[in-house]
């Protein structure tokens, strides 16, 4: 049985917490950010002012939509493992705008079915709270680990495409783009 504060999340899963971000955030994100391991599938590291300014932009649209990447915490221990949730997304697809999801853990965290549970409470978040149509989520194609969790999430392949965001890395800019519908 896990002893939590219920105040301090807006929901949670078995074994997680998802709060908003908190000021006192940016070091442990930057921590998760700086880590080559967990950046292993985007273009770069990155350092303690992007982190600063993701989470301004993440608490700027918890406060206009109601979602955003959500601060993860474990519940058994109020630990922050790093984030999942949802993110409006206006980049140039013919998929978008759209909402999407995504997640970043800390290395300590991965392996325990922690990504899988937060996106599968995400989804359920979008759909019964949010009442959103549509879920999606794309990843780098040689970023197996997280295709991984989006069919665990029961979310379906929809195509491959050239993410605009990544042109040039030869590595990382064919994504895949997977989607689930409200039921």
């Amino acid at each position: 049985m896990y002893l939590y504060n219920m105040q301090r999340y807006l929901f949670t899963s078995q074994r997680l917490g998802f709060r908003t971000w908190q000021a006192d955030d940016v070091d442990a994100m930057a921590a998760i950010n700086a880590d080559p391991e967990v950046m292993r599938f985007f273009p770069a590291i990155q350092d303690r002012q992007q982190t600063a300014s993701f989470i301004t932009r993440m608490q700027a649209m918890q406060e206009a939509r109601g979602y955003c990447y959500f601060a993860l915490e474990t519940l058994e221990d109020n630990a922050f493992i790093g984030f999942t949730g949802l993110m409006w997304q206006e980049y140039d697809t013919d998929f978008a705008p759209c909402t999407d999801m995504g997640w970043r853990l800390a290395t300590r965290a991965w392996g325990k079915g922690y990504a899988t549970e937060a996106a599968i409470r995400c989804l359920e978040f979008a759909y019964e709270d949010l009442e959103l149509k549509e879920v999606v989520a794309t990843a780098p194609l040689v970023n197996q680990p997280s295709i991984n969790v989006m069919q665990k999430a029961g979310m379906e392949y929809s195509r491959d495409f050239m993410h605009p965001a990544l042109k040039g890395d030869q590595r990382l800019e064919r994504c895949v783009l997977y989607r689930k519908s409200r039921q």
